[in-house]
């Protein structure tokens, strides 16, 4: 393992390496890809043990740490788990190759030839907290699409990073590529973080999954472009027109399946004519969870519990708490989803198509619902296979980042001999 004065140096081999190993990858065919993303499937089955009991040894780790329970949580693997990352390695290989997707484009009056091709970006760096399964489903995304990765889980997860690489390290030996395609930073040290964003000259992005924190100290620090989102302040808005016994469902749903991920609603906003009707039950079902809530004045005026202060309706609590807001009309859920939300997931329940449309129309997040649950807002359940991250950003992707985020486009312009006169 490097000392901190070998860190840069480190860093810069296996920067490196990895665009080397790139160009072998961006020439792979289909074929080889997916015969190394079956290769490390199987690798990851038949090591499920060792997986578990490297994990459980981080696990042991973290809570000696006083690890809060969210990131636990997201530590944490199991045989569900470990069947959903070989699941998901078998989804991607299913999935179509964008790389060398052509799209033409309409024809030019000068009669030149114009289309796009789709082109892997590169070299990825993926620098992640907590959960160790972003190790197989990054780098399966990274290699389907053509691209080399460098992967930085957080040192909470390190055993678990390790032996999970170790199978795919073995997949692409077996399958006959380089296993500098996917590259894992063996150190915790931090210093290894800020050499990684300045390898501008060897990674050509950079996708941060983990707290407000880490994603904004990457953003402001990084020479590399940043795929990011800072915050998961996902909003539920049950509208006066919702069928009442589905609102409860989504609206539990919601906040309890899972309180660790960024896609966890984290405000619910209520129209005031249906609040009396559904307030109080869906108290009982979150207090049975011991979810704790904080309400506004009026939501306090129906159910006993703690006031949301300003700074409830800007907070991703990532824990079993929810602030809860009662507004007059369709026009003022949106406004405080505008003034709170990250542009991460909202969701409306209703049956009035025009509100629904005026909901879509007015919420600018990259994944708008309907009638569905926040926590819906992941890759794999869109069909992507799986996904590196989810950026709320505007340009390049938006959303779950999967295959077609990690590429790009260049233009293809076919002639005969046309000539460009004055």
């Amino acid at each position: 393992m490097p000392q901190s004065k070998e860190i840069n140096a480190y860093m810069e081999q296996l920067g490196l390496e990895a665009k080397q190993a790139s160009k072998v990858l961006s020439q792979s065919c289909l074929e080889q890809k997916n015969e190394a993303l079956q290769c490390i499937s199987d690798q990851i089955d038949e090591h499920r043990v060792e997986i578990l009991k490297e994990n459980q040894k981080d696990l042991e780790s973290a809570k000696k740490k006083s690890i809060g329970s969210a990131l636990i949580d997201r530590l944490e693997l199991n045989e569900s788990r470990i069947d959903s990352m070989i699941s998901g390695l078998k989804v991607v290989s299913d999935l179509p190759d964008p790389v060398g997707e052509i799209v033409d484009l309409d024809p030019t009056p000068s009669g030149i030839e114009v289309s796009k091709m789709r082109v892997p970006l590169g070299v990825v760096g993926i620098i992640y907290e907590s959960r160790p399964n972003v190790t197989a489903d990054a780098a399966a995304l990274c290699l389907k699409s053509g691209n080399a990765c460098l992967l930085r889980g957080g040192s909470e997860a390190i055993l678990s990073n390790k032996i999970i690489w170790n199978c795919l390290q073995k997949g692409l030996e077996i399958s006959g590529l380089p296993k500098e395609c996917i590259q894992l930073v063996e150190t915790t040290d931090r210093e290894a973080v800020k050499n990684l964003l300045h390898l501008d000259q060897y990674l050509d992005v950079i996708i941060p999954r983990g707290g407000k924190g880490l994603v904004q100290l990457i953003s402001e620090e990084s020479r590399v472009p940043v795929i990011k989102h800072l915050d998961g302040i996902c909003h539920v808005y049950i509208d006066k027109s919702a069928d009442l016994f589905k609102a409860e469902a989504i609206a539990f749903n919601a906040k309890t399946y899972r309180y660790g991920i960024c896609g966890a609603m984290e405000t619910l906003l209520i129209h005031h004519e249906v609040a009396s009707s559904i307030l109080p039950s869906l108290n009982k079902k979150f207090l049975s969870e011991k979810v704790e809530l904080r309400g506004c004045k009026k939501t306090r005026g129906f159910i006993d519990v703690l006031e949301a202060k300003e700074e409830d309706w800007q907070t991703e609590y990532l824990a079993p708490i929810l602030s809860v807001k009662i507004v007059d009309s369709i026009e003022e859920a949106v406004e405080h989803i505008q003034k709170f939300g990250s542009n991460h997931t909202d969701s409306i329940v209703a049956e009035e198509e025009q509100t629904v449309d005026y909901f879509f129309k007015n919420v600018d997040s990259s994944s708008v619902m309907h009638n569905l649950p926040t926590c819906w807002a992941d890759g794999f359940e869109y069909g992507l296979g799986a996904e590196v991250g989810i950026s709320t950003d505007k340009i390049h992707a938006r959303g779950p980042v999967g295959l077609e985020g990690l590429t790009s486009q260049k233009f293809i312009v076919k002639g005969n001999s046309h000539l460009r006169g004055v």
